[in-house]
């Protein structure tokens, strides 16, 4: 292949990328932008969707697309009871705190992946796509599975964009996200919101992972890149910046693929690096978000 289908490899993989990180990335940004906890804890919840979407699809036994669909209907709910749990007898316990709440979470993140490495092993495992078939390309042959993988994020974030934006959940969300003791004096019940909220952003991680988990293999470990990448896009982006998310996923998962394909994988963190060093230095806010009053 020549230079051209080179380059549409690599965007289209990198599409794939930035599918996955704008679902996991949003997750963390949401939880920040309302409830102001930054949780270290994220990519445990993607790698537990990982490890519970192979656990789901191998108990299931037929043709893998059944398997499939339970392991992703079933494992975000299970990752979403795991977070409210955690909130409920963590964050809610320290009230929240900024500083206290990292510590914990940081707790949180070696007590999933310890369970995981305990019950689930070090072996790296797959799990079989829902279907086999590949998209004839003028070059070269791609799958339809990683196209189905960009489509169904699209499809999540523009829920996700509706729910935020045109409904009553939506409000009370950036309600309390804007301030909390007006919210709470007009009868929000901010402590059900913020859990809510803690339990949806890692689902939407939990989702990701199973979405990816066919593509990639279920590990143990797996959530530390997750994490890195998904701290990285929320700084580009701004901080709570559902637009800012999406466009700065898109650039990440854009370059990193493409950077890959003709450099090497270790540049492409660096230059994802040297970008977060130029925002913080000369947006601190992000390129969408709002400077604080």
């Amino acid at each position: 292949m020549h230079f051209g289908p080179h380059l549409l490899l690599a965007a289209l993989e990198g599409l794939v990328t930035s599918a996955v990180l704008a679902l996991t990335a949003l997750g963390l940004s949401l939880v920040f932008g309302v409830m102001r906890v930054v949780n270290v804890a994220h990519g445990e919840f993607f790698m537990l969707g990982a490890v519970l979407a192979w656990a789901i699809s191998t108990a299931i036994s037929g043709h893998p697309a059944v398997g499939f669909v339970a392991a992703l209907v079933v494992a975000p709910l299970l990752v979403g009871l795991v977070a409210l749990v955690a909130e409920r007898l963590v964050l809610r316990r320290l009230n929240y705190n900024p500083e206290g709440t990292i510590v914990a979470t940081i707790g949180m993140l070696y007590i999933i992946q310890q369970l995981a490495l305990t019950f689930y092993g070090p072996e790296a495992r797959p799990v079989e796509p829902p279907f086999n078939y590949r998209i004839l390309l003028p070059w070269f042959g791609y799958s339809g599975y990683k196209l189905s993988v960009v489509a169904a994020s699209a499809i999540l974030l523009v829920i996700t964009w509706l729910v935020l934006t045109r409904t009553r959940i939506g409000l009370i969300m950036r309600a309390t996200q804007y301030d909390r003791e007006t919210a709470q004096a007009f009868g929000v019940p901010v402590e059900r919101v913020y859990a809510g909220v803690f339990a949806v952003g890692a689902m939407l991680a939990a989702i990701a992972a199973v979405l990816i988990v066919p593509i990639s293999q279920a590990h143990y470990l797996m959530g530390q890149d997750p994490l890195l990448l998904s701290f990285i896009v929320v700084i580009i982006g701004g901080l709570g910046s559902l637009r800012g998310t999406v466009v700065a996923a898109i650039l990440i998962g854009l370059s990193d693929g493409i950077i890959s394909m003709f450099f090497s994988p270790t540049l492409a963190k660096i230059i994802a690096t040297l970008v977060v060093a130029m925002v913080l230095v000369f947006r601190p806010q992000g390129l969408f978000g709002t400077t604080p009053r």
